[in-house]
């Protein structure tokens, strides 16, 4: 007796479902693309003079609009036009009112990538000397919150609508053409369609809140959707929309008027159908490629076109896998070997045309291989090419079950179809003009019988031990495929490893700088750290500055054994004079970006040996402090 498979299918599925969802909701807001490498003024300098203006700059264009860079007053009043310009290509400036008095001035940021990702922060410079402040210069949530999490479940649901219709289409096209008759396949590439479709549709009405406020009220103004609509993310959904009217009339001839032709007609036919839907599966992958990673950095004329031919051997291979499932579990019509060994080879191109664009954009995404252990990017990648390669592994498998597949399922199977449509067919002669409770009960009957001839058909389906083995390596590859793609969708929110560590060398050359032109009683103090948990070791390093009597700001950088930033869930920070029996006095520093924590109008009475303790907690029990004496003037 062979085993049943389709409650582990059910439960699988519900699985991989759920591990999905978990992914995405720890996933927090989108990864900047475009990071901040420079100031002036400079983060946490405190100039003799007001400035005329305050100048950002960034590691590739960015879009900016009124209220994209903001300078507040220590009462959070604007000081600023409003109005920033585009100086140098990267660099973007916005003038200040005259007459600024002293204190600590907030500059706060909300812009959006070339890659099409929102990007925000904030930090502090003083003028004259630190004071206090009502600013808090934390990170706004830019790509975060709810409309955050469905804008990336939308670009997860787009990717894998793509994968699944032209995926689908393919393997009717190039594998299986009696496919195109199968309600089962037709309603799978439907269904993708329709999926491309609505996320799209949702990716257009999220975007303006999505870089913008990231207010869910906001998803339907139409002065938001207008601007997007004049900005290249929106001109690609935009273009997509108008691709996916070409693909609907491409998807009602593959499964209407071409399963009716036979002959040199259909092949006529078949060709004018590959080209067509090459051009427009083509164009669809360039609405990707036109709008994201691959339209910015390197050498973008050929990485737009290995992206798109990237796409393409994702979808013949993926979507190809899920119409193989989709065909061997639920069609009535049994797929033959050739078919099964068509696939294979289609398969196997994919797979060689992925290792080569996919090393290619590795290495243009990456830059250097410490990128792959010392960036987020690059840890998700590994992940990735993990995945990949089990999944080249399962395939292999499905190989070794198609070499061993029989053609003789079909015949058979063709038979015990021919068997209860005879045998209903004498049913409703043996009926006659039956009418009333007579032609219920004949009803009820042919309903039973059909139960019972699917019933029949799924055990000698099942009983080919060849076919069932086929089943169940394809159904392993699909399960994969799944994670992968939410492994996929993940990286394209993600900034790059090359512009990590770019801007990561930007902003060590800028604080190098900035330390060399401060007073001379800035302070910096390095303390490491072990909170004895998993992932608890790294460094705390501590700014003050001036580091004299009155009133001070303060910097706390956390970073990794290997120098990254490193967000742990709490930092706090006191200050003793334990001559004088003074303190501690406690600062809870507010978050600033990744690793990086801030206080201002630091209140140091007195001049002393200050010991300055630090408490670092890396998860919910394990945390430790350590401390430092430092001379305050």
């Amino acid at each position: 007796m062979t085993p049943t498979i389709a409650p582990r299918v059910r439960i699988l599925v519900l699985l991989l479902l759920a591990a999905t969802g978990l992914l995405f909701a720890g996933a927090g807001p989108a990864s900047a693309h475009a990071a901040l490498t420079g100031s002036d003024p400079q983060q946490g300098v405190v100039v003799d003079k007001a400035p005329s203006q305050v100048s950002l700059t960034f590691s590739e264009k960015v879009a900016m609009s009124d209220d994209s860079l903001r300078v507040l007053d220590p009462k959070g009043k604007r000081v600023d036009n409003g109005k920033p310009t585009d100086v140098s290509g990267t660099t973007y400036a916005v003038q200040l009112h005259s007459g600024l008095p002293d204190g600590t001035y907030t500059v706060t940021y909300q812009v959006v990538s070339e890659d099409s990702h929102p990007v925000a922060g904030a930090y502090t410079f003083s003028v004259g000397a630190p004071s206090k402040t009502t600013v808090s210069a934390t990170v706004q949530t830019a790509g975060g919150g709810i409309v955050g999490w469905l804008y990336g479940f939308g670009r997860y649901v787009s990717y894998a609508g793509f994968i699944v219709m032209v995926g689908g289409a393919a393997f009717v096209l190039a594998c299986w053409q009696r496919g195109s008759g199968v309600r089962a396949l037709q309603r799978l590439v439907v269904s993708g369609w329709l999926a491309l479709t609505s996320a799209t549709l949702l990716l257009l009405l999220l975007r303006g809140s999505y870089t913008g406020t990231g207010k869910v009220g906001d998803v339907f103004d139409l002065s938001l959707l207008g601007d997007v609509l004049q900005t290249k993310t929106g001109a690609s959904l935009v273009s997509r929309l108008l691709l996916l009217a070409a693909a609907a009339l491409f998807i009602a001839v593959l499964f209407g008027a071409y399963d009716k032709r036979e002959g040199q007609e259909k092949r006529d036919l078949t060709f004018g159908l590959a080209i067509g839907g090459t051009v427009v599966a083509a164009g669809l992958a360039a609405s990707w490629a036109m709008a994201e990673h691959a339209s910015v950095g390197l050498q973008t004329a050929i990485s737009m076109p290995v992206d798109v031919l990237h796409l393409l051997a994702v979808a013949a291979w993926l979507g190809g896998l899920t119409a193989l499932l989709v065909t061997l579990y639920r069609a009535d019509t049994p797929i033959e070997r050739a078919a099964v060994r068509r696939f294979s080879r289609l398969a196997f191109s994919s797979v060689l045309t992925l290792v080569a664009t996919g090393t290619y954009q590795s290495w243009r995404q990456l830059g250097s291989w410490s990128a792959f252990t010392d960036t987020t990017y690059g840890q998700l990648l590994l992940v990735k090419i993990g995945l990949v390669t089990l999944l080249v592994g399962i395939a292999w498998i499905s190989r070794r079950w198609t070499a061993r597949l029989a053609d003789t399922v079909p015949e058979e199977a063709s038979e015990e179809a021919a068997e209860p449509a005879q045998e209903r067919e004498k049913e409703h002669v043996g009926t006659g003009g039956a009418t009333g409770g007579d032609s219920q009960r004949a009803a009820q009957l042919a309903r039973q019988q059909a139960a019972v001839d699917t019933a029949r058909q799924k055990r000698r389906r099942d009983a080919d031990p060849e076919r069932f083995g086929l089943r169940r390596s394809v159904l392993a590859e699909a399960s994969v495929a799944v994670v992968l793609l939410a492994i996929t969708t993940v990286l394209t929110q993600t900034e790059p490893g090359r512009t990590e560590e770019e801007a990561k060398a930007a902003t060590s050359s800028s604080s190098s700088s900035s330390s060399s032109d401060t007073s001379s009683g800035a302070l910096t103090l390095d303390m490491p750290f072990d909170t004895g948990g998993e992932d608890g070791k790294g460094l705390v390093r501590i700014d003050l500055d001036p580091a004299r009597v009155g009133a001070n700001e303060m910097h706390v950088y956390v970073e990794r054994p290997n120098g990254s930033g490193f967000d742990v869930p709490e930092v706090k920070v006191s200050f003793t004079l334990e001559s004088k029996d003074i303190g501690p006095l406690p600062v809870a520093p507010d978050h600033i970006t990744t690793g990086h924590w801030s206080a201002s109008g630091i209140q140091l009475p007195m001049a002393g040996d200050w010991k300055i303790a630090v408490t670092v907690r890396t998860s919910d029990i394990d945390q430790t402090t350590v401390s430092k004496n430092a001379q305050i003037g």
